[in-house]
C-alpha cells in the first residue's frame, strides 16, 4: 500500500452501500460504474440467498464478478483504499457501519438491506446524502430519499411521504410466487452441501435447519441458497426454487436489481450539490 492510495481513498467521492443482497451489488455496480468508491457493509440479517448475483461471497475470499466489477474482501482502511483504487472493484466489508465511518465520511449512503420487519434508524447524519430502499423509510425522518421496492412501484423515487409497508407478497417467478421459497420456522444454524445453480428433484433434502431436514419445493434449480453455517432466526428466506427450467437464471443481475440500482443514481443526481463533494 502507497500513500497515493490512502490518498486517494481521502478524495474520491465514497458511496457505502449496506447490506450484501443482489439488491445492494447491483446498487453498488450502479453506483461504481457512476464514478464512485463504493464499499460495501454485510449484515447477517436476514441471509443472502441470491449469491450468484451478489457480492456476499467475497466475505470469505470467493472469487466474485457482478455486472463487470469485482468485489475483494477488505477488513481495514489499507485494504479498502487498496482495492478503491483499482478500477471496477467494490469493497466488500465485516467492519461494522460505524467502524468504516470511522475512517472518513461516505458522501453517499444506501441502505439496501431491504428489512421489512425491523426499526430503522435515522441515518441522515452519517452522510451528505442518504438514501433508504424499502419499507419503514420515510423522508425527512431517516433518510434523505426514499425508494420504493414493492413491485408495484418498484423503482419509484421519492422526495417526500414514507414508502408503503411490506405486504408479504413476493413477486411471481415463472408464474410461481411465495412458494418457490423455503422459509425457517425456527432460529437456527443453516447446514447445506448444496450451492447456488444445481438442480434438485421436489422433495430433495437441500439441507438442515437446526436439524431438521429442508426440502425442495418441487423440481429445478436453485436460484437462491444461503451459505452453510448462517445464522438463520425463524420466518426468513433459506432456499429458492426457480421454476424456469432452461431459462432459469441464478448470475449476473436481474430486471428487478437493475430497476431498483437505476432508480438509485437517479436519486442521486435529483440531489447534484449535495452528493458532491469538494477536494481541496
Amino acid at each position: 500500500m502507497n500513500e497515493h492510495a490512502l490518498y486517494g481513498f481521502q478524495t474520491l467521492r465514497l458511496a457505502v452501500v449496506m447490506g450484501t443482497s443482489e439488491i445492494a451489488s447491483a446498487v453498488a455496480v450502479a453506483l461504481t460504474g457512476a464514478g464512485y468508491g463504493v464499499a460495501m457493509v454485510h449484515d447477517p440479517f436476514p441471509p443472502v440467498i441470491r449469491r450468484g448475483m451478489a457480492f456476499h461471497d467475497a466475505l470469505y475470499d470467493d472469487p466474485v464478478t457482478v455486472g463487470g466489477v469485482v468485489g475483494e474482501r477488505a477488513e481495514h482502511l489499507l485494504e479498502i483504499a487498496g482495492v478503491l483504487a483499482r478500477r471496477a472493484r467494490v469493497a466488500v466489508t465485516p467492519l461494522s457501519l460505524g467502524e468504516l465511518l470511522a475512517y472518513r465520511a461516505a458522501d453517499i449512503l444506501v441502505d439496501a438491506r431491504l428489512q421489512k420487519d425491523r426499526i430503522t434508524p435515522d441515518f441522515r447524519r452519517l452522510a451528505r446524502l442518504t438514501i433508504g430502499m424499502g419499507p419503514k423509510f420515510a423522508v425527512g425522518v431517516n433518510c434523505d430519499i426514499a425508494i420504493e421496492t414493492r413491485p408495484a412501484r418498484a423503482g419509484a423515487v421519492l422526495t417526500s411521504g414514507e414508502t408503503e409497508a411490506a405486504d408479504g407478497k413476493a413477486r411471481a417467478l415463472g408464474g410461481v410466487g411465495r412458494e418457490r421459497f423455503v422459509y425457517s420456522d425456527r432460529d437456527g444454524v443453516w447446514r447445506t452441501p448444496m450451492d447456488v445453480g444445481m438442480w434438485v428433484p421436489k422433495n430433495f433434502v437441500v439441507g438442515r435447519h437446526d436439524g431438521f431436514p429442508i426440502r425442495a419445493p418441487f423440481d429445478g434449480h436453485l436460484r437462491g441458497i444461503a451459505r452453510d453455517g448462517a445464522i438463520a432466526p425463524a420466518g426468513v428466506k433459506l432456499v429458492e426454487i426457480d421454476p424456469r427450467g432452461r431459462e432459469s437464471c441464478w448470475t449476473g443481475m436481474d430486471a428487478r436489481g437493475l430497476e431498483l440500482a437505476n432508480a438509485c443514481v437517479r436519486a442521486i443526481e435529483l440531489q447534484p450539490a449535495r452528493a458532491q463533494r469538494t477536494v481541496a
